[in-house]
C-alpha cells in the first residue's frame, strides 16, 4: 500500500471517529427540548402506548426496541395522558410501575461524621492483684493473658512468714474466746449476749482473713480443722474478669508493692473514636454515636468524653458500651458515625430524591393519578431520609419508587409542549 493510499486510509477513519463524537451528545444531551430534536421518534409517538429505556429515561418511543445508548430493551411503560405541568396515568399504570407514596414530614435529623474506633479495656474497670504480705510464689495458676478469672478462684499459693504469723493471731483469738465461753458464770440472758458477741467476731475475723488477706475458703478451713498455721495458702481471686498482664512467675520473691496480675471487666469496654482536628470541633459530649462491626451489627452510643488534647494530629474522643455478652472484643477496631448537629427538619425517604444534572427532583403527587416534578433544595442525608431545605411542604406526598419512569413521561411531555410551540 502506498503512502498516498495509506493517508487516505488515516483520514477517513480520523472524520468517522469525529462524526461518533460530535453525535454521542447530542443523544444523551440532558436539555428535554435538544432531546426530543435528537430523537425525531418521539415525534410519532402514538396516543396508547409508550416504551423507555430502564437505564436512561430520555430514550423514548412509540414501539419496542433497544436503547441507542446502551443497548437494554426498552421497557413498555403504558398509557399516559401528558400535561404540560406533569403526567396522569390511571391505576393500573400505577400498578404496573410499582408506584408508591410516602409523605414528607418533620423529624430529627443530624450531620453524620463517618470515622473510625478501636475497642479497648475500660480504665475504670481493670484492678491489680497484689499480695499483702511479702513472701514467695510457690505455684502460679494463671499463666497467660487472655484467661478468665472468677471471683474465688485460686490464682497462686504463697509462702509468707508473715502470713504465717497472721494465721496464729487468729488462732489464738478462736482459743481466748473459747476459753472465755467456758468460764464464764452470767444469767443465761447474759451468756447468750456473749456468746452472740463473741460468735460475730469470730466471723468477722474469719471474713478478714478471706477478703483482705485473699487466703481461700478451703486453707481457712485447714488452718481451723488442724489448729495449727499453714505454712503455703492458697490466693484468691477478690474479683472476676480477664487477665491483661502477668507480670510474676513461679518461685519469684514477690513485696505488697509489686502487681502480680492485672484483671479486666470487659463486661463494659471503651470505644476510643479517632477524629481529625477540624472533626472534633463539630462534635460534643452526648452526640448519638453508631458503631458497627466487622459483622454490621449496630450499637447505640453518645459520646461520653472527648480529649482536649491532640496527638498526631488525631483528636480522641469515647463513648461506653455495655458489653455483657462479651460481642465486643477488646483490641479490636470497629467502623463510627457520630450524629452531629441534630435539628428537626422536613424529610423524605432518600428513594424518593432524583439527582439530576438539572438538579434534584421529586415526583409530587396531585391525586387522581395526577404527578409533578418538583424541584427540591436538599440538606442533610442521614440514614435512608434527605433533609428537604425547599421546595416541599410538610405532608405532601412523593413518589418513592418507579418515579424515574414518571419523571422520563413528565420531560417528554415539556419537550413536546416546546416543539409544538415552535
Amino acid at each position: 500500500m502506498s503512502r498516498k493510499q495509506v493517508t487516505s486510509v488515516v483520514l477517513i477513519a480520523a472524520i468517522l471517529l469525529v462524526s461518533f463524537f460530535l453525535a454521542r451528545p447530542l443523544i444523551a444531551h440532558p436539555d428535554a427540548a435538544k432531546r426530543a430534536e435528537a430523537l425525531p421518534q418521539i415525534n410519532n409517538m402514538g396516543p396508547d402506548k409508550y416504551w423507555v429505556c430502564p437505564m436512561h429515561p430520555e430514550i423514548t418511543q412509540d414501539h419496542p426496541g433497544v436503547c441507542p445508548i446502551c443497548g437494554m430493551k426498552l421497557v413498555e411503560s403504558g398509557t399516559a395522558e401528558m400535561h404540560a405541568h406533569g403526567i396522569r396515568v390511571d391505576s393500573a399504570i400505577e400498578q404496573r410501575l410499582g408506584v408508591r407514596l410516602a409523605r414528607s414530614r418533620q423529624e430529627t435529623v443530624a450531620q453524620p461524621i463517618e470515622t473510625y474506633g478501636n475497642v479497648v479495656v475500660a480504665e475504670n474497670q481493670a484492678f491489680s492483684v497484689q499480695p499483702k504480705y511479702e513472701g514467695w510464689i510457690k505455684k502460679l495458676y494463671v499463666h497467660a493473658v487472655g484467661e478468665e478469672v472468677r471471683a474465688g478462684q485460686v490464682l497462686y499459693d504463697f509462702y509468707s512468714p508473715d502470713l504465717v504469723a497472721r494465721q496464729r493471731t487468729y488462732l489464738s483469738s478462736i482459743e481466748r474466746r473459747k476459753q472465755l465461753l467456758e468460764t464464764i458464770q452470767t444469767t443465761p440472758d447474759t451468756e447468750n449476749d456473749y456468746v452472740m458477741e463473741m460468735a460475730m467476731d469470730a466471723a468477722n475475723d474469719r471474713a478478714k482473713l478471706h477478703q483482705e488477706e485473699g487466703v481461700s475458703v478451703e486453707s481457712i478451713r485447714t488452718i481451723e480443722e488442724k489448729k495449727q498455721a499453714s505454712d503455703v495458702v492458697q490466693i484468691v481471686a477478690a474479683r472476676s474478669g480477664v487477665v491483661s498482664q502477668v507480670n510474676v512467675r513461679e518461685g519469684s520473691y514477690v513485696m505488697p508493692s509489686n502487681p502480680l496480675l492485672v484483671l479486666a471487666d470487659v463486661s463494659r469496654v471503651w470505644v476510643e473514636i479517632a477524629l481529625y482536628p477540624d472533626q472534633a470541633g463539630q462534635v460534643k459530649r452526648g452526640d448519638s454515636v453508631v458503631i458497627r462491626d466487622a459483622n454490621g451489627q449496630e450499637t447505640h452510643a453518645r459520646l461520653s468524653f472527648i480529649n482536649p488534647l491532640s496527638n498526631n494530629n488525631k483528636v480522641i474522643a469515647r463513648a461506653v458500651l455495655d458489653n455483657a455478652n462479651r460481642h465486643y472484643r477488646p483490641g479490636t477496631f470497629v467502623d463510627v458515625t457520630i450524629l452531629t448537629r441534630p435539628h428537626q427538619a422536613l424529610v423524605v425517604p432518600r428513594s424518593a430524591v432524583l439527582y439530576t444534572g438539572r438538579g434534584n427532583v421529586v415526583m409530587l403527587s396531585r391525586g387522581e393519578g395526577h404527578f409533578l416534578p418538583v424541584a427540591v433544595t436538599t440538606g442533610v442525608e442521614s440514614g435512608d431520609r434527605v433533609e428537604i431545605l425547599d421546595g416541599l411542604q410538610e405532608g405532601a406526598e412523593v413518589v418513592v419508587n418507579g418515579q424515574f419512569l414518571l419523571d422520563s413521561a413528565a420531560s417528554l411531555s415539556a419537550a413536546s409542549e416546546r416543539m409544538h410551540g415552535h
